[in-house]
């Protein structure tokens, strides 16, 4: 951490020009991020490869898959399969901007996007059938190679994903290194927010202000504090790429607009923060009228036939994760039982959908006389809020660490799922005595308790009491199926590294 104490200001340079329209061939300089590119490369090899393969594999499996192509050379059906419908996926995957940098090793929005070129690359299919009056081609082969190729596609983008967060979080490379600009309490709150997740790439590495340089002396920062600086001289200086602009400093009347003709040409990329920080993009919505940008605001969706799917689906995967659980469920209990005499299972009253009270299954990770020992422990808690943690907790017997360390104590909670009572995803369920969620902590019922959720993919219990509040209200604001999706998938990850869990 670094205190700041003093700040080179200087006048600022003059920009290099005003938004003079000149030629889009004349850059003067490549972008200065370059890491997508070989990215894109291997994203580009692996589509193409898993459409191959999928067509490959309906070959294999259906006998009458070259049935349409009866009166053509087999070598016509061969190039068909292994060539122009992969690159009809390639080529539609890219309209579809599947392979936008803005899109890639981050959020749900590149899978979106890949799912919606499957359709198109279907009805392009279909449209060609009917079109060439070919309709003896058979209609399972085109069906398994079509929907084998969306899978593996999205399998093989899971997979590359995975690899590119791997090597943000050892390597630091295939990042953004960015210069924040604002105030600085703004600039430590996005700098709070890009940097709980390593994965997604985003790196500070210093800070401009724009205001509050008196009231920002001798506070302790994570980067370098400047002021008065020429923002694309003091990028350039510092190694940047990005230039994020938070909070206020986006409202500024045409700075923006004049930061952003400054670096055009530059390589450098520009991106705003703007202060509704906790409300989704899907929720937000540009409306420009006689030249003003207007950010339309949506309302949250707690009802509707999206949420209709989302208590389906939780039911259909509790059930058959009951089932296909048993035997570990057994293994667990016996384990237990040996550990520590007394009940398997830990039932406590927690708050639910809409203040309704129920009652928690999990398996049991402490002794017995846990709850006559709390109090001599109160004082060693070390979280704040409403739940007592700590990371040797003395009440917890061995098995029920490793439990808790693997997430497996949560399991039994897919039988409150079945009943209606949680759902996979959601905010954490509280204590039905630890407080009466009064004030912003209550919008936290408008929606079910979740097994999983956004704080445990964010940090679990190393995150303030504070900070696990405002994921909960933001994933009640802003949930989707989508979204839900992408927790589960993280999920998967939290728990193998065992990351905030005791």
């Amino acid at each position: 951490m670094r205190h700041v104490d003093s700040f080179e200001i200087q006048p600022p340079t003059p920009p290099s020009h005003n938004g003079v329209p000149r030629s889009a061939w004349a850059r003067a300089r490549r972008r200065v991020s370059r890491w997508h590119r070989p990215y894109i490369a291997i994203l580009l090899l692996l589509d193409f490869g898993a459409a191959a393969l999928a067509s490959f594999l309906a070959i294999q499996i259906f006998e009458q898959a070259s049935s349409g192509f009866r009166h053509a050379p087999q070598s016509w059906f061969y190039t068909v399969a292994f060539v122009l419908l992969p690159l009809g996926w390639l080529i539609i995957l890219w309209g579809n901007r599947a392979y936008d940098r803005r899109y890639l090793g981050l959020g749900p929005d590149e899978f979106k996007r890949v799912i919606r070129a499957g359709v198109a690359v279907a009805a392009t299919v279909s449209f060609i059938a009917f079109a060439t009056k070919t309709y003896s081609l058979s209609r399972w082969t085109v069906g398994f190679a079509l929907l084998g190729a969306m899978l593996l596609i999205l399998l093989g983008r899971m997979v590359a994903r995975f690899l590119l967060r791997v090597v943000r979080q050892r390597a630091g490379h295939a990042g953004h290194r960015m210069v924040l600009v604002g105030t600085l309490p703004e600039c430590l709150e996005v700098y709070t927010a890009v940097t709980r997740n390593p994965g997604v790439g985003l790196v500070p590495v210093a800070i401009h202000l724009t205001d509050g340089y008196a009231a920002a002396r001798g506070i302790e920062t994570p980067v370098p504090v400047y002021a008065g600086r020429d923002v694309l001289a003091l990028v350039r200086e510092v190694g940047g790429d990005t230039i994020a602009v938070c909070g206020s400093a986006s409202a500024e009347p045409g700075e923006l607009r004049r930061l952003a003709w400054q670096l055009e040409g530059s390589g450098v990329d520009l991106v705003v923060a703007p202060q509704l920080t906790d409300i989704a993009g899907p929720r937000v919505h540009i409306r420009p009228i006689e030249g003003l940008p207007l950010l339309h605001v949506e309302e949250p969706t707690l009802s509707g036939p999206a949420l209709l799917v989302k208590n389906l689906m939780d039911r259909v995967a509790a059930g058959l994760g009951l089932l296909l659980l048993i035997p570990l469920f057994v293994a667990i209990a016996v384990a237990i039982r040996i550990s520590d005499p007394g009940p398997v299972f830990f039932r406590q009253p927690r708050v639910g959908h809409e203040g309704r009270t129920f009652r928690v299954w999990k398996f049991r990770t402490m002794y017995v006389d846990a709850e006559e020992r709390l109090a001599s422990l109160v004082d060693q808690n070390e979280t704040d809020g409403m739940l007592f943690k700590m990371k040797q907790d003395p009440r917890v017997f061995p098995v029920g660490r490793f439990l808790r360390a693997s997430s497996l104590d949560e399991l039994p909670q897919l039988i409150n799922v079945l009943w209606g009572e949680m759902s996979l995803v959601g905010p954490r369920p509280l204590p039905a005595d630890d407080g009466d969620f009064l004030g912003d902590v209550r919008r936290r019922l408008l929606v079910r308790p979740g097994i999983t959720g956004l704080w445990q993919v964010s940090g679990r219990s190393d995150l303030s009491w504070d900070e696990a509040v405002r994921l909960d209200l933001y994933y009640v604001d802003n949930w989707s199926l989508a979204y839900d999706l992408s927790i589960l998938w993280r999920t998967v990850g939290v728990v193998l590294a065992r990351k905030g869990a005791y």
